[in-house]
């Protein structure tokens, strides 16, 4: 299985002859455009664009994307129902406790503390519940993408029932939680294999880099990847 970092919560994930996009949040991603990486590039041959939730810094480039391939989009049914009315075709709806099967991996929706909305004529529209994501390929370790949560107890019956061995975890602060609370979650409710900090270094209001994260951690497990950089899970 093959991971690529993009920048804040957006990975790519390959396993079997499946390729999985995640939270594809890279136009106006400054980690991302840095990187000097095109948007093509990283949408090249995807299967499946899995969202945790709808706000902006991760729905991000869904719609163009989309528009532009054959992947089938994975999403909260609030969430991926606005998306259709945008243009986006192919859906397959979700939501938590429920599991769906693409043959290569399955995704099942688990719970994150957060909201889920945008903007629209100036007022905030309801998308339906903020998630964690678990993705279980055929072969190889189960994921857990957290999407933008604070901790919470119930993350050790996540653990229980879906035994993640890698977490891509939010450690920017202010909108997710901050270094110290992401490597208590990580230390008290989980046996991550590998651990891959997300959501900081994009806006001057969040954590800079996962330099306090790493720390907290006290780099055991701890995997800072270079944006584009594919790394073996």
């Amino acid at each position: 299985m093959k991971i690529t970092w993009f920048g804040h919560s957006c990975f790519r994930v390959e396993t079997g002859e499946s390729r999985i996009l995640i939270d594809p949040f890279l136009t106006g991603n400054a980690t991302f455009e840095n990187a000097g990486i095109p948007v093509r590039e990283v949408a090249k041959g995807i299967t499946h664009l899995v969202l945790t939730h709808g706000h902006d810094d991760h729905t991000g480039d869904t719609v163009p994307i989309l528009k532009e391939s054959d992947a089938t989009l994975v999403a909260v049914f609030e969430l991926a129902a606005h998306l259709q009315s945008k243009g986006v075709e192919k859906a397959e709806y979700a939501n938590t406790g429920g599991t769906l099967n693409f043959g290569d991996f399955s995704v099942t929706y688990v719970p994150a503390f957060h909201s889920s909305s945008t903007i629209v004529d100036g007022k905030p529209l309801y998308l339906g519940a903020a998630c964690g994501v678990i993705i279980t390929p055929k072969s190889g370790k189960t994921i857990y993408h957290m999407g933008d949560t604070d901790i919470f107890s119930d993350m050790g019956l996540i653990n229980e029932m879906h035994q993640p061995k890698i977490g891509f975890v939010p450690i920017g602060d202010r909108f997710t939680m901050g270094a110290k609370l992401a490597a208590l979650a990580c230390k008290r409710f989980f046996e991550f294999e590998t651990v891959v900090p997300c959501h900081y270094g994009t806006f001057p209001i969040i954590d800079q880099t996962a330099d306090k994260f790493v720390a907290e951690m006290a780099g055991n497990r701890v995997l800072v990847p270079e944006v584009g950089v594919p790394f073996e899970a």
